[in-house]
């Protein structure tokens, strides 16, 4: 049973912009935390953003201030959007409650290269 799907990676130059989704059950989304994460080529998957029911957005240091987390309500998704892309923001792309308590998705593949 598919509970997260992610979509809206893909292929950008440095300093570009992308939008992810991730769209969600209405009993998970409604009650959990949502958050991104990513995980680089060779390296472990690692926590991104995240924010809470009402909303309230948290970032991990380095996209803070270039990315944007935000839910909306009545489509059940969480999105991400990316501005200011850069080189080391390649990986593949996660969603999932805080603390990532659902099985994962398939994620979205983010490449950002000249």
């Amino acid at each position: 049973q598919v509970q997260l799907v992610e979509s809206g990676g893909g292929l950008v130059q440095p300093g570009g912009s992308l939008r992810l989704s991730c769209s969600a059950a209405k009993t998970i989304f409604s009650v959990n935390t949502m958050a991104w994460y990513r995980q680089p080529p060779g390296k472990q998957r690692e926590w991104v953003a995240a924010a809470t029911v009402g909303g309230f957005p948290t970032y991990t240091q380095s996209v803070r201030g270039r990315f944007t987390i935000s839910r909306d309500i009545a489509r059940n998704t969480v999105y991400l959007q990316m501005n200011s892309l850069k080189a080391e923001d390649t990986a593949v792309y996660y969603c999932n409650t805080q603390f990532a308590k659902l099985p994962w998705g398939q994620g979205t593949q983010v490449t950002v290269s000249s």
